[in-house]
């Protein structure tokens, strides 16, 4: 296999996102089901969200514990929110009620941000997994891809090509069962087989992005944004972009590379306008749509 082929204008030319025209409604540019969050990290799925809409997808429904709920919904009066059951720890419950309905409403469902606790995101994942809505693609991030190993043949038979898993350098560490030093030394390799062996588009998030394929053969590469994303609430910033990008209709590697990207060049823009460190992950959001094509 030759080196990875490079995210960079080429590349975006030859994958371009989907185009649309006058007339079009916020139904045909697609609906995003976002969940996580808890009593800990409470408003991080707005991150999340706000991404999915700063991208272009039409529609947005917030899932969330339900003491966070109402405040969301609040700061967010472009979404729709679902109050799902909390336990004593303030995450979210086992068997979530009417997750599974509002799963077949979306065309993409992002798990995982902002939830604290790997066994609450288990939960979540193993039931779409055994419930998969029709269609739908699911982007996993955080605790929710962390936790995903054991259900590698269950994900890859209800969602195969239609995942995305967005692990750092220790998500995937745990996502593989190995060390992160092992990681480190292959990092090429494990992308593509971790790909391969889930069906899914694989980003491996480190200070240069690997975005590897289903097919376990094709493998991307971004250079990176920039030290200054690495913040809190950045990765919640790109998981939403990925399923914003999926929902508006586009392939989900070429939403994985471009995503990718418009992160990294906001990451890129901000630490010109304000130095290289200290800019928020919120402050990425207004960036997006700036660098889309117009």
């Amino acid at each position: 296999m030759s080196g990875p082929t490079a995210i960079d204008s080429a590349w975006l030319a030859k994958n371009p996102l989907p185009v649309h025209g006058e007339g079009t409604d916020k139904n045909s540019r697609g609906r995003v089901l976002a969940v996580g969050g808890s009593r800990r990290v409470p408003g991080g799925l707005l991150l999340t969200g706000e991404a999915a809409l700063r991208v272009g997808a039409g529609k947005l429904m917030l899932a969330t514990i339900a003491s966070a709920a109402p405040l969301l919904g609040v700061a967010m009066p472009e979404a729709g929110v679902t109050a799902l059951r909390e336990d004593a720890d303030g995450e979210i419950a086992g068997e979530a009620g009417g997750l599974a309905q509002e799963s077949r409403r979306c065309d993409t469902i992002v798990v995982g941000p902002a939830i604290s606790d790997r066994a609450a995101a288990i939960r979540l994942v193993e039931q779409l997994a055994d419930d998969p809505p029709e269609d739908a693609a699911l982007v996993l991030d955080a605790a929710a891809v962390a936790c995903a190993g054991p259900l590698a043949e269950r994900l890859a038979s209800a969602f195969g090509g239609r995942l995305v898993l967005t692990p750092h350098l220790g998500e995937m560490a745990a996502l593989c069962d190995c060390e992160p030093e092992e990681i480190a030394r292959d990092r090429e390799g494990v992308t593509l087989r971790t790909a391969e062996r889930f069906q899914a588009v694989v980003l491996l998030k480190d200070s240069s992005t690997l975005v590897a394929a289903p097919d376990g053969r094709t493998l991307l590469r971004y250079a990176g944004g920039g030290v200054g994303l690495a913040t809190g609430g950045s990765g919640d910033v790109l998981a939403g972009a990925i399923a914003g990008l999926i929902a508006r209709g586009a392939d989900p590697l070429v939403a994985a590379g471009w995503g990718v990207w418009l992160h990294g060049e906001a990451g890129a823009a901000l630490a010109m306008a304000n130095g290289p460190v200290g800019f928020l992950g919120r402050e990425l959001l207004p960036q997006l749509p700036r660098l889309l094509p117009r």
